[in-house]
């Protein structure tokens, strides 16, 4: 099946690629939205993009050779944007894209370890060379720690019932295990109608194996700096601790509430000055959420800098 990409046509709006543009893909995945940026910008765009994941970037280097020298892929973190910029030789960028939504291909491989209903081990790594794994995470914090992972990151509010049973059970070593006994910890009553009860403590957990968080943080001020004057920078997230990063950012505003911690001073009113290229998210459309049901909970933020 021909994977098509969350928002693609969204993108590419905003966006707005063009012949001769440098434009940046900071998770690749499949490739879908590096493709049509690619197209659009042909035939003289460059496009750097960047996964965690090296079987993604094999299989993107076979799927992408037809681009010849206009495709560059790196095996690394979104957040080292700049040192791929300085290895590219290239001081700004027309248009940066951020989709931080998993790949159907690892969410689909139980041997990941990042689905709840497909049994594997507890890995969850977007890096297969990452030192911290989900099992590490499992049945090595302590009852506080994973409190507050779960309810910083999952906004679990049985956080404090599922750590102690975790805890009570270990050793924990598969993803079904696992998932049976959130479940266990959340009374029947409070299962959410329409996802599985331990979606938000898997997610909890994937978001400290990968340093998620710290990994956005540290990304947009350096995007925001990359960009030139004119130039867009796109963010999909789909859930609300994302969202309201990137949003704050956007808006000027990068304090965050949730993770009181000020980014670097490259930011929106102390050096680029962004402009929200509109108030509230892009979301799919309902023909969209009908085709692939993943992107329901996609939003797609977007600013243009204006100096």
């Amino acid at each position: 099946m021909l994977h098509v990409p969350v928002l693609l046509k969204e993108v590419i709006e905003v966006i707005m690629p063009i012949d001769g543009g440098r434009y940046f893909d900071g998770t690749m995945g499949e490739g879908g939205h590096a493709r049509a940026i690619l197209d659009r910008s042909s035939p003289d765009g460059h496009l750097a993009g960047t996964d965690l994941d090296s079987a993604s970037i094999s299989r993107l280097t076979e799927n992408l050779k037809d681009y010849g020298e206009r495709v560059h892929l790196f095996n690394k973190n979104f957040k080292d944007i700049d040192a791929v910029c300085l290895m590219l030789g290239w001081d700004n960028l027309d248009g940066i894209l951020l989709d931080l939504g998993m790949s159907s291909a690892a969410l689909d491989d139980p041997l990941r370890g990042f689905s709840f209903s497909l049994d594997g081990p507890l890995d969850m790594r977007f890096s297969p060379n990452a030192v911290t794994d989900a099992r590490d995470v499992v049945n090595e914090y302590d009852e506080q720690r994973l409190v507050h992972i779960l309810k910083t990151y999952g906004e679990e509010r049985f956080a404090k019932r599922i750590a102690r049973r975790v805890i009570d059970s270990r050793p924990i070593n598969t993803t079904s295990e696992l998932a049976r006994i959130i479940s266990s910890a959340i009374p029947r009553r409070f299962w959410p109608a329409k996802i599985h009860p331990a979606t938000k403590s898997f997610q909890a957990i994937r978001m400290e194996v990968n340093g998620e968080v710290s990994s956005i943080e540290e990304f947009l001020p350096k995007a925001a700096s990359l960009l030139k004057p004119g130039g867009v920078m796109a963010v999909i997230s789909y859930h609300s601790i994302e969202d309201r990063i990137v949003k704050r950012f956007l808006s000027g505003n990068p304090e965050s509430k949730v993770f009181p911690r000020r980014l670097p001073d490259e930011l929106p009113g102390k050096g680029p000055v962004l402009s929200r290229l509109s108030n509230k998210p892009i979301t799919p459309s309902d023909q969209e959420i009908l085709d692939n049901p993943r992107s329901r909970s996609a939003h797609l933020r977007a600013a243009r800098r204006v100096s």
